[in-house]
């Protein structure tokens, strides 16, 4: 059921109509308690310079919820899509990965993740499957320990006792500066079968342009957590600085790769993400028309937005709001934005953290009441099924 509809965030109204040269910011995961800081694939997967296979979608669309899949979730923050059907979700703070019965809401943990510490904004975070699944089961997990953020990949065998279904970690990537907030998360396989990392940079703002650290960057690695060939910076796995905290990780149909990232006190981001560019960090934040830095392409007040988790589908990329509790619409013109960005789900269902392309006019979308900064109501928290236009 939907949440009630007179929730504090939506005092904050007054923010109102987004424009793309107007719009919203937001540093962390946004909500009580926040502090803004003091001081079978084939292709490149490096965006195409123009154009796009896409028709250009109309400047409205449409979001109709068509049903619940499941409830009573803690602290989810991944979702990978099982080609078997089902849905892997992983809960933050508990540090377990539990299945999802997409026809019947059935959840079935998989098991613990030995050496999640989770704290604030820390935990158990991203997952994606291996681009050779079907043969390999191999499950990637981002996750916070004692000492750092890293990079693991389990195997997930389904005909064990539930609660004994992953098997031991294989570290392929660590050392990620971690903090108390700001400690990235996302993680994707883009279309060249490479994995994507999106970093935080902890609140140490000088990270985010020392091309030496991996905080406030996205990465590409090999599935074996190596730098992955024709990264822009030689033998480096940084594909992209001068991030804040990259939440969102997407591709459209033409292989470009796009990024959502908390700013700080003025504005939230929306990126198309270019090899090597540097995203401005924290000498920019949103829009500063200095060719130096690679600008977003949409921005919000914290107010309306915090983007976490993003998705394409339907010609655009929809965002999911953690205070601005909405789903965000932007629609796409090659790597513009086609209109103005459009609201959906405003305050209905609470923080929203993760959204996952789930084919064609579908989508799953994870809401985020059970973080410490919501305020939980009864069966949260929740993946919802999305129909899109």
């Amino acid at each position: 059921m939907p949440r009630p509809a007179a929730r504090p965030a939506l005092a904050l109204a007054a923010c109102a109509a987004l424009l793309l040269t107007a719009g919203c910011s937001s540093g962390d995961d946004g909500g009580p308690g926040d502090e803004r800081t003091p001081t079978g694939r084939s292709g490149a997967g490096t965006p195409s310079a123009s154009g796009s296979s896409d028709a250009v979608p109309p400047a409205k669309g449409s979001v109709r919820v068509v049903r619940t899949v499941t409830e009573n979730l803690k602290s989810p923050w991944g979702l990978a899509p099982l080609p078997e059907g089902g849905l892997l979700v992983s809960s933050r703070d508990e540090g377990t990965i539990t299945r999802v019965d997409t026809d019947t809401g059935k959840k079935t943990e998989l098991g613990s993740v030995p050496g999640v510490a989770p704290a604030g904004e820390g935990g158990l975070l991203g997952l994606a499957l291996s681009p050779d699944y079907a043969s390999d089961h191999m499950v990637y997990a981002y996750f916070t320990t004692a000492s750092d953020n890293r990079v693991a990949r389990m195997i997930y065998d389904a005909k064990k006792p539930a609660g004994e279904q992953l098997g031991a970690p294989d570290t392929v990537f660590k050392g990620i500066p971690k903090g108390t907030n700001h400690n990235g998360g996302r993680i994707a396989f883009g279309p060249d079968d490479l994995l994507y990392v999106g970093t935080g940079e902890t609140y140490h703002t000088e990270l985010a342009q020392d091309r030496k650290s991996t905080g406030g960057k996205i990465l590409r690695l090999t599935p074996e957590g190596q730098p992955a060939p024709g990264n822009p910076f030689g033998d480096s796995p940084v594909y992209s600085y001068g991030h804040r905290n990259v939440q969102g990780l997407a591709w459209d149909t033409d292989k470009r790769l796009w990024a959502s990232e908390f700013g700080q006190d003025t504005w939230d981001e929306l990126n198309n993400i270019v090899a090597g560019d540097d995203y401005g960090w924290p000498d920019a934040e949103g829009r500063s028309g200095d060719a130096a830095y690679h600008d977003p392409i949409a921005q919000w007040h914290t107010s309306e937005a915090s983007p976490s988790g993003i998705a394409y589908a339907k010609g655009s990329i929809w965002m999911a709001g953690l205070r601005g509790e909405r789903l965000w619409r932007v629609p796409l013109d090659g790597t513009k934005a086609a209109h103005d960005p459009q609201a959906f789900l405003k305050g209905e269902y609470g923080r929203l953290r993760t959204v996952v392309a789930a084919g064609g006019d579908r989508l799953w979308l994870v809401t985020s009441e059970t973080d410490s900064r919501g305020t939980p109501g009864k069966g949260d928290d929740r993946i919802l099924e999305l129909e899109v236009s």
